[in-house]
């Protein structure tokens, strides 16, 4: 790679290169542009900033599990969600940051936050496609932006990791539903009784299904970790704003609370009280 200097010669990039040119730090470190002069809104921008970029790698390594699990690479596909869920543990610990904020200092500068609000987070909403959750109202907020719709409808459309997890059941001889394996990916996947079945024998029998049986347990992790980070986001949401509105319109902790009862890979946790 190279750039041009001041005097406009071109040289090498690798060679010139610093920490700050690396990490493109000017760019990240200049935006933080707050709407108030109230001290504690830096703190809010920089939370979500932090949480965007730990979910953008969060979407990196999912995807390329998914890949890696479709190929059969279980090892590398392991690897990349034991990432996930630490990041998700990171995403967690943002929530106890944010909850040194109080319902006065929110106060504070709420009002400059117009429509904006976490619920429109695409990249939050990708993940949630990822893990199989699919909600079509997401595709409608983003109508004006035709880019981010078009790439929010690939991640729509595409295999969840339970699908392929799934799928590998299947692969393995397992005895699948047929409406199961071709089922619609847009909608939210719900319980069935051979994949439940499956999972039962992968972990009555895991010397001879191991490489299931970790990919089982990779999925309770994730999930575990996602409800934890659910649950902080609630509560934070809670201690700061009570039951009010949140901002954009959006109902806040009563949707937070609602979300919670979901179950991304519900036969992973229903065979724990059959086993």
């Amino acid at each position: 790679m190279t750039f041009k200097d001041e005097q406009g010669i071109y040289t090498n990039f690798k060679e010139k290169m610093t920490y700050g040119d690396y990490l493109d730090l000017d760019s990240i470190l200049n935006s933080q542009n707050r709407l108030s002069d109230h001290h504690d809104e830096m703190l809010f921008i920089i939370i979500h900033q932090v949480s965007e970029l730990w979910m953008k790698l969060t979407l990196h390594e999912l995807r390329a599990a998914i890949e890696a699990i479709q190929e059969e690479s279980y090892q590398p596909a392991f690897k990349m969600l034991a990432r996930v869920s630490n990041i998700q543990n990171q995403i967690i610990q943002a929530w106890d940051v944010l909850a040194t904020m109080t319902p006065s200092e929110y106060l504070g500068f709420r009002d400059q936050l117009g429509q904006a609000s976490g619920f429109q987070s695409y990249q939050y909403r990708m993940v949630e496609f990822a893990l199989g959750y699919k909600t079509d109202h997401v595709l409608k907020i983003y109508e004006k932006d035709p880019e981010l719709k078009a790439e929010l409808k690939e991640a729509y459309e595409a295999p969840g990791l339970y699908d392929v997890a799934i799928q590998a059941l299947a692969n393995e001889g397992f005895a699948i539903d047929e409406d199961v394996l071709n089922r619609d990916l847009t909608k939210t996947y719900e319980a069935n009784k051979s994949v439940e079945e499956a999972w039962i024998q992968v972990y009555r029998h895991t010397d001879r299904y191991w490489d299931l049986y970790q990919l089982a347990e990779k999925l309770v992790d994730i999930e575990d970790w996602m409800q934890q980070w659910r649950f902080r986001h609630m509560k934070t949401v809670e201690r700061i704003i009570g039951h009010k509105q949140g901002t954009g319109g959006s109902s806040g902790v009563g949707y937070l609370k609602k979300v919670l009862d979901h179950y991304f890979f519900p036969e992973l946790w229903g065979i724990r009280t059959k086993l």
